[in-house]
């Protein structure tokens, strides 16, 4: 028989053990599993990969799902999705790690590396720095070129960055947050010549083989070789369907400094992990030191704050900044390091907590937002010990009314034509070839009673011209999935030939935008 010191001993043992076993238990919030499923139901989406790791542990790596539509082929923990712009933080990390090894410093000078790198005003060129390279606020436009990067271009990374001098500055240098890409190609460049590797090789061996990541990919033209990968998805004309061409349309090794890297869910979790602790790996290696996370995670842009809707008003923060190659803004009382991604088909979202050495990584095949703000806020609710929100519900409504928000502009948008505005238009004195100055070439070859267009550098965005009415045509892309139907004006001189040509997209929904083509006939 047990003496009574020996059972109160079995008993605390017994109870650390059943309260230990609790704890595990409440690793995860409530019935996350059902909670997950609901949400794919919720907005339409085939398929997410969940990574969330706290305190130096994954809890959980898992897939929920299916890969493509029509399909039972389920997503797993290993599972490839596009990541898109959460790989900037991967060109940002790969300039820390060379900062450390005294091959540069954050505030060089782009052209004492490239010599070559040149933009449309002498002093930005001239006193760009490696920094600024990563924080959107060079005075580009938002987006400024990304008609070469998002479908592909058949131009090198070099070629377009060579046209960097051509796109326009609409803001004052470093007074502006203005989202672009192209400058990530520049700090590829930068790790290229400094490293001697291509930044493909240098993000695989020198990152994520260090972190742990043997699954992912850090070209873009890979996608296809491998096995277990998503498909990709998106509501065109209010309907799921796949993406067409998703391996081939969605961006080029050109642009992948910028966006091009593929990853699953137990990878993610180590590349947080390693993050989160400053550097160290999961296990225990050293990819960088704390005063590298330091300079990573430091805003050094402002973002201007959006106002949120009345049913996401737990939503709102209080501030918000770009980092380098991460967003750092609040969600209640926790500073959160994050960013976002999306290409055509999927978007991806990263929210660390560093308070809470928490991080969560939500990987979509579909290009639903709301879905992966819903599992995001449902889990930081659960691990900052909020008040309980119904994000599922809050994000449905806000879907309804961003329907009802996206149905007026595309009404509004919509040229009603007018029955005076019938010309007879000389389709043959229209057909030849044009070239925009940063596009390159484009080919208007007549075809019955329309023109075939062809762009020879962004192929994927060639299509029908059918005539509209005035001196406009109407641009039926072959790629549905782009929508990017367009006007097409042309604008003649007084001899009846053709002066130039813009192009206009109809629908609001469209990803892409012609804003900055010009068209001039070669002569």
């Amino acid at each position: 028989m047990a003496s009574k010191g020996t059972s109160k001993l079995l008993m605390l043992f017994t109870c650390l053990s059943f309260s230990m076993y609790a704890h595990a238990q409440q690793a995860l919030p409530p019935q996350f599993d059902q909670y997950v499923e609901k949400v794919l139901k919720t907005f339409d989406v085939p398929g997410v990969s969940i990574s969330i790791v706290k305190d130096g542990k994954v809890v959980l790596a898992k897939g929920y799902g299916i890969k493509k539509l029509g399909g039972n082929d389920k997503v797993d923990a290993n599972t490839l999705f596009s990541i898109a712009s959460n790989s900037k933080a991967f060109t940002s990390t790969a300039l820390a790690i060379l900062v450390e090894e005294g091959k540069l410093k954050w505030d060089d000078r782009v052209i004492d590396h490239l010599p070559w790198f040149k933009m449309k005003d002498t002093y930005v060129s001239t006193n760009l720095t490696v920094k600024d390279l990563l924080v959107h606020h060079s005075g580009l436009l938002s987006y400024s070129g990304d008609l070469m990067l998002f479908p592909p271009s058949t131009f090198t990374r070099r070629e377009i960055l060579g046209k960097l001098q051509k796109l326009p500055l609409v803001h004052d240098f470093r007074s502006t947050y203005a989202y672009d890409n192209i400058l990530y190609l520049a700090a590829g460049e930068v790790i290229e010549v400094l490293s001697g590797m291509k930044w493909e090789d240098f993000i695989r061996q020198r990152i994520f083989d260090k972190v742990g990541m043997p699954g992912s990919l850090s070209r873009y033209s890979e996608f296809g070789s491998r096995s277990n990968i998503s498909a990709a998805h998106d509501l065109i004309n209010g309907k799921l369907g796949l993406v067409n061409e998703y391996l081939e349309q969605n961006i080029g090794d050109a642009s992948n400094a910028a966006g091009g890297i593929l990853s699953n869910a137990n990878d993610m979790a180590n590349w947080m992990i390693t993050q989160l602790d400053s550097g160290r790996t999961p296990s225990h290696g050293e990819l960088f030191r704390p005063s590298s996370a330091l300079q990573l995670w430091n805003v050094i842009r402002p973002i201007p704050i959006s106002k949120v809707s009345e049913g996401l008003k737990p939503a709102k923060i209080d501030f918000f900044g770009y980092a380098l190659g991460f967003r750092v803004y609040n969600y209640q009382k926790y500073k959160v390091i994050g960013h976002g991604g999306k290409l055509g088909g999927f978007v991806s979202q990263l929210a660390m907590v560093p308070d809470l050495k928490l991080g969560i990584t939500v990987l979509t095949n579909q290009e639903s937002t709301a879905a992966y703000w819903s599992i995001i806020y449902h889990l930081l609710d659960f691990y900052e010990n909020n008040q309980k929100f119904d994000w599922l519900k809050a994000y449905e409504d806000e879907q309804v009314l961003a329907k009802a928000r996206l149905r007026e502009s595309q009404n509004k948008n919509l040229i009603k034509p007018d029955p005076a505005g019938k010309y007879d238009v000389s389709i043959s004195k229209l057909a030849g070839k044009y070239h925009d100055e940063v596009y390159g070439d484009v080919l208007l070859i007549a075809s019955g009673d329309g023109l075939l267009m062809e762009f020879q550098q962004l192929p994927h965005l060639n299509g029908n011209l059918s005539y509209f009415q005035y001196n406009s045509f109407i641009a039926t892309l072959k790629n549905k999935s782009l929508k990017a139907d367009s006007y097409v004006t042309f604008a003649l001189n007084a001899d009846g030939t053709v002066d130039q040509v813009k192009l206009k997209i109809i629908d609001p929904d469209s990803d892409l935008t012609f804003h900055d083509v010009l068209l001039k006939p070669n002569r």
